[in-house]
């Protein structure tokens, strides 16, 4: 499989580093532009980038600048970072077509697994069809999720919900953050749906539903048991 290239934009070389080091790691390409012109000059010279994670405050063009001008010509998924934790920013990225939006200060390693999830989702990964932790397996292409050998009968969203808290393995998400992303937005009720489909799913998982952690006042992790 060929190293896939991200694109790593913020004029703070320390932070470039940081964030390059954790991808690495995790065998991707990196590429680097400490403004928004530079970005834009790397961006259509290599032609197979597979992501760009972009700061917001830059010199010469900012992030949202650069975030127009690739959407001009690009559906490449975009993760926003900034230092301000303004709503009215998130919801301008996201208008903007910004795929995850995360500020500063961050979890490198959180980082890097949302990097992963999105390329998971947007079928960029070789093993994107296969998902597994702790014995439970899901093929989406088949559409079916087994735990140790054996197959769940689950309705939709109980296989949409199970498939996205694999591909956030270890991460906290809110009721409104699982909302968002397994109901598209189409969903206008109480977030507490998300409690029944849990307490579904959970039984359906057997032993194994105990994989499913509640973040009291939050929602939930998914975080597999260290045997």
């Amino acid at each position: 499989m060929d190293t896939l290239k991200i694109l790593v934009v913020d004029d703070e070389s320390r932070m470039r580093k940081l964030v390059k080091d954790f991808l690495v790691k995790k065998n991707f390409q990196v590429l680097e532009a400490g403004d928004g012109e530079e970005a834009m000059d790397i961006f259509y010279k290599e032609k197979d980038i597979a992501l760009v994670i972009l700061d917001v405050m830059m010199p010469k063009m900012d992030g949202w600048e650069v975030c127009r001008e690739i959407r001009k010509n690009s559906k490449v998924p975009i993760i926003m970072l900034t230092a301000r934790g303004d709503e009215r920013d998130e919801l301008l990225g996201f208008d903007l077509g910004v795929d995850e939006y995360i500020s500063k200060p961050f979890s490198p390693k959180i980082l890097v697994a949302r990097v992963e999830a999105i390329l998971r989702r947007t079928g960029q990964d070789m093993a994107e069809n296969i998902l597994s932790a702790g014995g439970i397996v899901i093929d989406k292409a088949a559409h079916q999720a087994t735990v140790d050998g054996r197959l769940m009968e689950l309705s939709f969203k109980e296989f949409e919900l199970l498939t996205y808290f694999l591909e956030n393995e270890g991460i906290a998400l809110s009721r409104e953050k699982i909302l968002n992303s397994v109901w598209n937005y189409d969903y206008f009720g109480d977030a507490r749906t998300i409690d029944t489909h849990v307490k579904k799913l959970r039984s359906k998982m057997g032993e194994k539903g105990e994989y499913i952690k509640t973040v009291w006042g939050m929602g939930y992790k998914f975080e597999v048991d260290d045997k």
